[in-house]
């Protein structure tokens, strides 16, 4: 499958609608070696992947592992990563899911934050023989009940991937871990990649995330102080600084290039109200958001 290909158009492949919350499983081995780059709309999926035959080298946000053998592994669409294949031969299973596929309790207000799919925690581990052979089942068993017609399939489907889950933690992290620079560096480069996967939006519907500098530190794990001396030495601008210049950015595209209204675009950018939208564009640049796009409309 090429990378291009949009999540969208990867369940269309499979034959399966594209509603709130779908689901999908697949064998490794039927599409290649690229799949762990599946799909390109990453700020939609999390994905699950067994490894069962087939070496490579795992990278995500600023940490790469060498895979030799069975390895299971945890990934949130803010999460950056990539597999090299090492082997020609790769065997295994993956599956997608949204964050609304999982239920409240699961989820326990956020899967995202999740020790297995936090940014800054766990997200690779090696099963032994046993365990292995018991995931191995698990996933063949959704395979199973993706093509079967049980009615109550969706509630099954979650229960699996909690139990897989459960399985991870039950085991220890591995201690092979490669990082680059320094630590600042890894937390300013860890940051950034946060702030760019949050953009560009789709409004009205797609809301932003992680809107301060208390949210980012949270996600990654560290504190909020620590997070703030981290960018000021590496780049010179506070966490604030960071998500303001590029909150700006972005409703200065929003405003030039959408037909949402002022609220909406606000809304968008983490704004409850309007009315704060307004003082924080204006602190910005100087002009309100309506003043702003009729500036430009005029001068079009």
């Amino acid at each position: 499958m090429k990378a291009k290909e949009s999540a969208a158009s990867f369940f269309a492949l499979h034959g399966q609608e594209y509603p709130s919350g779908q689901f999908s499983v697949n064998r490794l081995e039927e599409f290649g070696c690229n799949t762990t780059n599946l799909p390109s709309n990453r700020r939609d999926f999390y994905k699950i992947s067994l490894i069962t035959q087939g070496g490579g080298i795992l990278s995500y946000s600023d940490k790469s592992i060498r895979i030799e053998g069975a390895c299971l592994s945890f990934m949130n669409p803010m999460i950056p990563y990539s597999w090299e294949p090492l082997t020609a031969q790769q065997a295994g299973y993956f599956c997608l899911f949204r964050e609304d596929f999982i239920d409240a309790h699961l989820k326990n207000g956020s899967l995202a934050q999740s020790p297995l799919f936090k940014t800054g925690g766990n997200h690779i581990f090696f099963p032994g023989k046993g365990q292995l052979d018991f995931l191995r089942q698990i996933f063949e068993n959704m395979l199973r009940e993706m093509n079967s017609g049980y009615i109550n399939k969706q509630e099954l489907l979650k229960s699996y991937v909690q139990i897989i889950m459960h399985e991870a933690l039950k085991m220890q992290p591995p201690d092979t871990y490669y990082q680059a620079g320094n630590a600042s560096q890894r937390i300013s480069k860890l940051f950034a990649e946060l702030l760019e996967r949050q953009f560009p939006l789709d409004p009205p519907h797609q809301v932003i995330r992680l809107k301060n500098a208390n949210e980012f530190a949270e996600h990654l794990a560290v504190h909020t102080n620590h997070l703030n001396r981290a960018l000021k030495e590496t780049t010179g601008k506070t966490t604030t600084e960071w998500i303001s210049e590029k909150i700006t950015a972005e409703a200065k595209a929003l405003l030039l290039h959408s037909n949402c209204d002022i609220a909406e675009i606000g809304y968008c950018l983490g704004f409850e109200h309007a009315s704060n939208f307004n003082i924080f564009f204006k602190k910005q640049t100087g002009q309100t958001p309506n003043q702003f796009r009729k500036a430009v409309v005029s001068i079009s």
